[in-house]
């Protein structure tokens, strides 16, 4: 019968060309399903119903679309098909389908299914590349929103890789009228000879995704492993956990250049050109290199995945002039925490403490701030009548990762540094943290805190920042002084500049050398 035939149904003898709403779309749609009147001659009728189905596909796509209006980024092509591949899909679509009719009882009253010679004129031109996206879309607009839906391509309409793909689908339209043609004269041996088809290789057996969480956790036990990110990737911990909120799926095969070009492009919007590209970008051109290394994934899609940085205009010193810097000191050493209008002290013991001797320290250091309020009291001691501190991960983070000693300038002494860690209690000396886990960021913490109280006592010049500014100042001194660059890398936790800066050692004793040339500072 002839409502065998798919998407064919009869109402009161008149032939209809029909298709079922999905459920999650009839509240849209408001049908439960949709029909097109085809006439009531059944030859003109089968004639009618692949156009006609295609109108009918293309309300179901529209409807579609609007459902997921809401969302904020277009889903990704789940199982992606390339131009090629779509077209010898249709195609053999195409071929099932008049095989279909061909088959049902009913087909022997047509004769034959006949060709449209305007139809194949429009195809033809579309194939040349003469055709505009209009009329692109009214070829075969439907057909590719149906591979859309079907999660085969991600391309936007109207862009050069939905024009070729619409192209490639005309081909094979144009192919299909020619078998349902040659078929029309009993020839059932035709074959496509438009390469784009007859070339085309059957799709691969989908790859099994790969969770970028689990992607995310191995490569930093790999990386813990080795000896390397003694921190176990907190400080990268953002990055993972931003790139699948942003993707909105966890399959790292799925991630293009593309995408992660989008990603960037997204965080530049809040935050700066320099955290984008040394924290979110790096860490990501590390996890997927790590990832390509280890078989994990066909390519590092991420490596030339970049975020240009603006050259920093500098407006004076970097570092603390000699009147910057006494002033700073002055106002450390000699400060007292305010009480409120209760009359009451609210300010920890150990967060006055901070701001008295961290800033002095730093000025005779040049070391982190955040490597300065890490320090605990076993982390001081007294080498030989030469007090020490040691900078070492055990106590919270340490940028180059391996500990140093780094002697005290006497003038800390004599402020009354070594009396101050002999009455304090073992463990931290700056902030409250208790478990060792939480010691980095404690200490980063009340860094901050400091940073932001030079700034409240108007301490901090305009365009300087408060505690990386001792850094800077430490350096100009000691070449001041003609203090080796070397001996000065070795105090403050520099890394060598070249294979040869790595030969020979430091000794304690050259850094004890190089801090006493310092001099004192009149904080008066």
């Amino acid at each position: 019968m002839a409502g065998k035939v798919r998407h064919l149904c009869t109402r009161r003898g008149r032939y209809h060309a029909r298709l079922v709403v999905p459920e999650k779309l009839r509240g849209i749609v408001g049908k439960t399903e949709l029909r097109t009147p085809l006439g009531g001659d059944y030859r003109q009728a089968l004639k009618l119903l692949p156009g006609a189905v295609v109108q009918l596909q293309q309300q179901i796509a529209q409807a579609e679309h609007l459902a997921g209006a809401g969302q904020a980024q277009a889903v990704p092509a789940r199982y992606p098909l390339a131009p090629a591949q779509i077209a010898q899909s249709h195609y053999m679509q195409r071929l099932a389908f008049d095989d279909e009719i061909r088959n049902s009882p009913s087909f022997s009253r047509l004769g034959a299914i006949g060709i449209d010679d305007h139809l194949v004129k429009r195809l033809r031109e579309a194939i040349a590349g003469r055709a505009n996206d209009a009329e692109l879309g009214a070829l075969v607009g439907a057909l590719i929103d149906r591979f859309r839906a079907a999660g085969n391509l991600d391309a936007e309409p109207g862009s050069p890789e939905w024009r070729e793909i619409a192209r490639a689908l005309c081909n094979a339209e144009l192919e299909a009228l020619a078998r349902a043609a040659e078929r029309d004269e009993g020839d059932f041996t035709g074959v496509p000879s438009a390469p784009i088809i007859k070339d085309s290789q059957p799709r691969e057996k989908a790859a099994e995704p790969v969770s970028l969480k689990r992607l995310w956790a191995d490569y930093i036990n790999s990386r813990v492993q080795a000896g390397f990110m003694r921190d176990k990737g907190q400080r990268l911990r953002p990055v993972a956990e931003n790139l699948r909120k942003f993707l909105k799926h966890d399959d790292a095969r799925r991630v293009t250049k593309k995408d992660l070009l989008a990603w960037r492009d997204h965080l530049m919007q809040e935050l700066s050109a320099k955290t984008v590209n040394d924290i979110y970008l790096s860490g990501a051109r590390s996890l997927f290199a790590w990832a390509t290394e280890n078989d994990r994934l066909p390519e590092n899609v991420a490596a030339s995945v970049k975020q240009p940085k603006p050259k920093k205009v500098y407006g004076r010193e970097r570092g603390y002039t000699d009147p910057e810097a006494k002033k700073v000191l002055a106002a450390s050493r000699s400060y007292q925490p305010k009480p409120d209008e209760f009359g009451r002290v609210r300010e920890s013991d150990k967060m006055a403490n901070m701001k008295r001797w961290v800033p002095i320290i730093c000025a005779f250091s040049g070391a982190r701030v955040s490597e300065i309020t890490q320090l605990r009291k076993e982390d001081i001691r007294n080498a030989d009548g030469q007090w020490v501190a040691r900078i070492t991960p055990d106590a919270g983070t340490v940028k180059a990762g391996d500990y140093r000693d780094v002697p005290l300038h006497p003038q800390i002494i004599n402020e009354g540094f070594a009396e101050f860690v002999n009455e304090a209690t073992p463990g931290p000396l700056f902030h409250n943290a208790t478990e060792l886990e939480k010691f980095r960021r404690a200490a980063v913490i009340v860094s901050n805190k400091l940073s932001d109280w030079l700034r409240e006592s108007e301490l901090t010049p305009v365009g300087l920042q408060p505690n990386h500014a001792w850094r800077h100042r430490l350096k100009t001194q000691c070449r001041e002084l003609g203090i080796s660059d070397r001996v000065v890398d070795a105090i403050q936790g520099h890394a060598g500049k070249t294979a040869g800066d790595n030969y020979g050692d430091v000794t304690l004793k050259t850094k004890i050398d190089a801090i006493n040339k310092l001099p004192f500072y009149d904080m008066n």
